[in-house]
């Protein structure tokens, strides 16, 4: 569950004024047992066709399509049975115009207004959330921070750290996005698991005066490693597609909540790391030896139980 990241994702394809196109993916154990979740269209909507159903890479998918009376705009999609279930629902109207509309609709807000007109400000707030709603809740990405923090000594080397793994995850981001790169995706997750547990490796063996190459050279392991999250990020901005109007627009700005996102976590650490620091000092605490075991270990043994958990799942 580490970099789970499958929400449901409702297309509708406008074919004319009335005319939509439904493309309905939901969550699923298998073809026969899916997430109970359903949207439901205006009232007045007729269904034109049959829907067809498939099963692929653990997601129901149903297509069918509607006649809304008026057409969809300034009428909402609701989905009654969300705010019981633990996902969000991506939500892309593609226009007869070739212009799109992107949401993503919370279980705290289980409807979609269907908008006439598009702008850019949409795509830059949607795919902003996406990204640091990604890495917020993609805990072996930041686990792999969270080991960079505790084997950098120094803001310089921190800085310079952190701006490495940046670059690299937004090359091989943009990359397999855009279809340059094409890398299998379990592969890429047992990796990233590995890289997670070479770091606090890393971390045992410095503590114990045997510095390793992320403590001489952090920055050009967090590259190295930094690739292959770039590779983590893109198959979950898969799972949402790209606007083919607004390609560059949402990429940017998925890497941009991305970024926020870790940010955030490295000033929560740091911010914890310092209470914590000043609560000692002022109670006069002395923290026992064994204890900076912990982190390096915690660490260490739940990425190690990744790696075989995704290895198995090959």
């Amino acid at each position: 569950m580490a970099d789970e990241f499958r929400p449901a994702y409702l297309q509708l394809k406008q074919l004319d004024a009335t005319t939509y196109d439904v493309l309905w993916r939901v969550p699923a154990l298998d073809a026969n047992t899916t997430l109970r979740l359903q949207p439901v269209f205006p009232q007045g909507t007729e269904e034109l066709t049959e829907r067809t159903s498939s099963y692929a890479s653990n997601a129901a998918v149903l297509r069918w399509r509607i006649r809304v009376d008026g057409g969809m705009a300034g009428k909402v999609v609701e989905f009654p049975q969300l705010p019981g279930s633990r996902v969000d629902v991506l939500v892309r109207v593609e226009r007869a115009d070739g212009t799109e509309q992107l949401g993503r609709v919370l279980p705290v807000e289980p409807r979609f207004m269907v908008t006439s007109s598009p702008g850019h400000l949409e795509v830059v707030k949607t795919y902003t959330l996406l990204g640091i709603g990604h890495i917020l809740l993609g805990f072996d990405h930041l686990l792999f921070v969270l080991a960079l923090l505790l084997i950098v000594d120094g803001t310089r080397r921190l800085i310079a750290t952190i701006t490495a793994f940046t670059i690299a995850h937004s090359i091989t981001l943009a990359l397999a996005s855009l279809g340059v790169l094409h890398v299998p995706g379990p592969p890429v997750e047992a990796l990233i698991a590995l890289s997670i547990v070479f770091v606090a490796a890393e971390i045992v063996h410095g503590r114990q005066g045997r510095p390793g190459l992320t403590q001489r050279y952090p920055w050009v392991v967090s590259f190295t490693f930094g690739l292959l999250h770039g590779l983590g990020f893109a198959s979950a901005l898969a799972e949402v597609g790209l606007p083919q109007n607004s390609i560059p627009l949402a990429l940017l700005f998925f890497n941009v909540g991305v970024e926020i996102g870790q940010l955030i976590f490295i000033a929560a650490v740091l911010m914890l790391i310092a209470v914590g620091a000043r609560v000692a000092a002022t109670m006069r605490l002395r923290s026992p030896s064994w204890l900076w075991h912990v982190p390096p270990y915690a660490i260490g043994g739940l990425a190690s139980y990744w790696v075989f958990e995704r290895v198995a799942g090959f």
